[in-house]
């Protein structure tokens, strides 16, 4: 039997635009351009595409869990007009004060889905647009990839000596994963 492949994704500022007011709302919720077509892509190329999330908007009072679903039912609603799907998501709702385990650059929500899913994360890509989300993936020896899109430019020019892939955009990530099969 094939073992199932798996892309874990940030959300805020790789698949949508991220806002320094948070998004708050299904209808602050807009995807970037392309992100939707390459999770469609990484689908068809039998990848199954997982969202691990800080959320602390949660902890915050900005929006509660139902107005999260929401905005996740958004997602994929918009992402199933273009053919793709996302099989899981998991979200850390505490603050940046917070002793949790699951907040990125913590691995726990990394760990948590290999757990679920019986997968050895070394095989996995993560791909995100903040050095959090690569020091979580590193943590676990997952394989960090970097956006440009959200905060991914800023991330790269605080960390310049970041030795791990670097693209435009998540359709860029996603064919680069592609060609690696």
């Amino acid at each position: 039997m094939e073992q199932r492949r798996y892309v874990l994704l940030d959300r805020d500022g790789v698949i949508n635009e991220d806002s320094v007011d948070f998004i708050k709302s299904p209808e602050e919720w807009h995807p970037i351009a392309g992100s939707l077509e390459a999770i469609a892509l990484l689908n068809n190329e039998g990848y199954e595409v997982a969202v691990v999330t800080n959320q602390s908007g949660l902890a915050r009072g900005l929006f509660d869990e139902t107005t999260l679903s929401a905005i996740h039912e958004k997602m994929r609603r918009l992402l199933s007009q273009k053919g793709g799907r996302i099989a899981s998501i998991y979200y850390c709702p505490h603050g940046p004060e917070s002793a949790c385990d699951c907040r990125k650059p913590k691995s726990g929500l990394l760990e948590k889905f290999a757990l679920e899913n019986t997968v050895d994360l070394e095989s996995v890509y993560v791909v995100g647009d903040s050095l959090r989300d690569i020091l979580a993936a590193q943590a676990v020896n997952a394989k960090p990839v970097l956006v440009l899109t959200g905060k991914g430019l800023n991330t790269l020019s605080n960390n310049p000596k970041l030795s791990i892939p670097v693209f435009e955009n998540l359709y860029d990530a996603a064919q680069f994963i592609l060609s690696q099969q």
